[in-house]
């Protein structure tokens, strides 16, 4: 009987780099640990860097994805807490991008003395739109889209790609995306996307009290910077904002010139600093 391969092998973490500090990277839906390719080189040397790829990405194995356990984003909080302890992490810098930028919020709840900050890239805590609250998205435009990934994936991937990252087809970044989002199982991301974009963590906010460094593309198809203000005000913890000008949701991927020194400074730095 084959032995079954551990929780680090399911989510392929690797440990990369040679400082005494460490950073995790987690990337957001659609894509993998490939998507920071262009950040890591930059980090290796003054940091250990954690990369791991959450659970229904096209590099895991389909067959551990529990629809029911990523029905919420606590599911992937409780992943991400459980590779951190399995690692034996004390203390790291998280960054997370989109949806785990309030993986790592959620995760802080139960464990604020792990995280010595969180720094989001393009993270919203509610995309849907509601009173006194812009999220970007009306019910009917999420209806739409859902039915878009279920009538045909690969049209769809090829439609959204684009939008997202904020450029051309033809870019470099557009056909990363494209690639790996098509790497997904379609039910998978159907799922996935439906439990990332009708979730609602507003009411967490004012409990995370880790310092958060909030940095967001100034222009943005899933998160209006209103957003990043709003994080700003509603988080418990100290928090600063920095609006990078850059386009699209995947600003690591498509700008990297403009937000590896960025990220640099705000991993390097404190709020004050920064």
């Amino acid at each position: 009987m084959d032995e079954l391969p551990s929780l680090l092998e399911v989510h392929n973490v690797r440990i990369v780099g040679m400082g005494e500090e460490l950073v995790v990277l987690a990337h957001g839906f659609g894509t993998d640990q490939s998507v920071w390719k262009h950040v890591i080189p930059h980090l290796v040397d003054d940091y250990r860097v954690i990369l791991f790829d959450n659970m229904g990405a096209g590099t895991t194995d389909p067959e551990y994805f529990s629809f029911s356990r990523y029905s919420t984003l606590y599911g992937y909080a409780d992943d991400l807490l459980t590779i951190l302890d399995e690692l034996e992490v004390q203390s790291c810098i998280f960054v997370g991008h989109s949806v785990s930028g309030m993986v790592g919020c959620l995760a802080s709840l139960y464990r604020p003395e792990i995280f010595s900050k969180i720094i989001t890239i393009s993270a919203s805590p509610r995309y849907l739109n509601d009173m006194d609250y812009f999220g970007g998205f009306e019910q009917e435009d999420l209806n739409q889209l859902f039915e878009a990934m279920q009538s045909n994936f690969k049209a769809w991937v090829s439609g959204f790609a684009p939008l997202a990252v904020g450029a051309d087809i033809d870019s470099m970044a557009v056909q990363e995306f494209g690639r790996t989002l098509f790497n997904i199982r379609p039910d998978i991301a159907f799922s996935v996307a439906k439990t990332i974009f009708q979730s609602d963590l507003r009411s967490i906010l004012p409990k995370v009290t880790v310092p958060c460094h909030i940095l967001q593309s100034s222009k943005d198809l899933a998160v209006p910077v209103v957003v990043a203000d709003y994080l700003h005000l509603t988080l418990g913890g100290p928090t600063i904002v920095e609006v990078l000008p850059t386009e699209g949701h995947l600003p690591q991927l498509s700008s990297p010139d403009i937000v590896i020194p960025v990220l640099k400074r705000h991993v390097a730095g404190n709020l004050e600093s920064c």
